[in-house]
């Protein structure tokens, strides 16, 4: 890159350097987010907090009072049907990843909110940007909602939380992060945006969506430590017992076996299409640097779910796991933002363009 066309670039990104580092302090923050919550999922934590006040909401300080949030806890189906030999250091335990996921999901709605408010009164942000921020904040309003809507499901009658609510809470933290990383590469490079990603990049974001949306039932149902070998499941390809549910659609959702083969074959599947788009796209004279790195991530990604499987679902393991998605998912988003028409990743030409474009604003 020439020192013009990287003094254009600079010129572009420095108009937004504080609404940029915001955003992505805040997609960080999600990122940890969703990985915690994998954690409390993984270390069945996550009914632990059988209350919570929005004022206040600080841990047991003294012993009594810990105390006082156990019984509290033995009185709810998990600690009857599943925990009655739990101990108060046990409790304690999984107890801190709970309070800790859920104030970890007040703190990112604080560096939120409050500094979008002073950007809109500013005016460093505006027009639909400001939509498109005020949008999000909305979705995270509902993530908080559908988050203790979930918990209230796993305190009622079954010691579990729903899957579907699982799957739904998890599927809209993904949409979060997703939208914050969109708007940080849309708010460095243009301020608008005038064409729609390529058709395959698209689908890429999809299927990744999809694919992650899938792994959420694996985890609602603890499907992953059923058949954990792999290729194969129960020494076969292709076990039976995959349609036994009726109605039939309802195997794809609600049977343990139907769940973790449609993983299997989201995940192979999703793996082959990224190979098989970067095979394609190498022979066209353009080229994205980022684009290279999918192959490697996807392979990385189907490699951490078998050995996440073989060894029976460790905590380490399957976050990392869940992380390695959240990655890939990153890439793609950048990938389809370099695949519109007018942007600064496909063409140096793109970015006086742009550059052009800002001024004239």
């Amino acid at each position: 890159m020439s020192s013009k066309r990287f003094a254009d670039y600079l010129e572009v990104c420095n108009r937004f350097p504080a609404v940029a580092i915001w955003l992505l302090v805040c997609g960080a923050l999600i990122f940890v987010m969703v990985l915690l919550g994998g954690v409390t999922r993984l270390t069945d934590s996550g009914l632990s907090m059988v209350d919570w006040h929005f004022a206040g909401g600080l841990p047991p300080a003294t012993e009594g009072e810990w105390k006082d949030a156990f019984e509290d806890y033995k009185e709810f189906p998990e600690y009857i049907q599943l925990r009655s030999s739990l101990t108060l250091d046990e409790f304690k335990r999984i107890y801190w990843f709970e309070y800790l996921h859920r104030t970890l999901g007040r703190v990112i709605g604080i560096i939120y909110a409050a500094p979008f408010l002073f950007f809109v009164a500013t005016k460093r942000v505006r027009g639909w940007l400001t939509v498109k921020l005020s949008l999000v904040l909305c979705l995270g309003v509902l993530q908080g909602l559908l988050g203790w809507f979930m918990v209230q499901s796993g305190l009622v009658d079954k010691p579990h939380v729903d899957h579907y609510r699982l799957m739904a809470h998890l599927g809209l933290a993904v949409i979060l992060y997703g939208c914050v990383v969109w708007l940080t590469i849309d708010t460095l490079v243009s301020r608008k945006r005038l064409y729609w990603p390529s058709r395959g990049s698209l689908a890429l974001v999809a299927l990744i969506f999809i694919t992650i949306l899938s792994g959420a039932l694996v985890a609602g149902l603890d499907a992953g430590f059923a058949y954990n070998t792999f290729p194969l499941m129960n020494g076969q390809l292709v076990p039976n017992g995959l349609i036994e549910l009726y109605p039939w659609y309802m195997n794809f959702t609600e049977n343990i076996i139907t769940v973790q083969f449609e993983h299997r074959l989201l995940g192979m599947l999703l793996t082959v299409f990224v190979i098989g788009q970067w095979l394609v796209r190498c022979r066209r004279p353009w080229r994205y640097r980022v684009f290279h790195l999918l192959p490697v991530i996807v392979c990385i990604q189907m490699g951490l779910g078998i050995f996440t499987l073989l060894f029976f679902v460790p905590v380490q393991l399957a976050i990392a796991h869940q992380a390695g998605a959240l990655v890939l998912l990153t890439i793609a988003l950048v990938v389809a933002h370099a695949t519109t028409r007018v942007n600064v990743f496909r063409s140096g030409k793109n970015i006086g363009k742009i550059s052009s474009t800002v001024r004239s604003h």
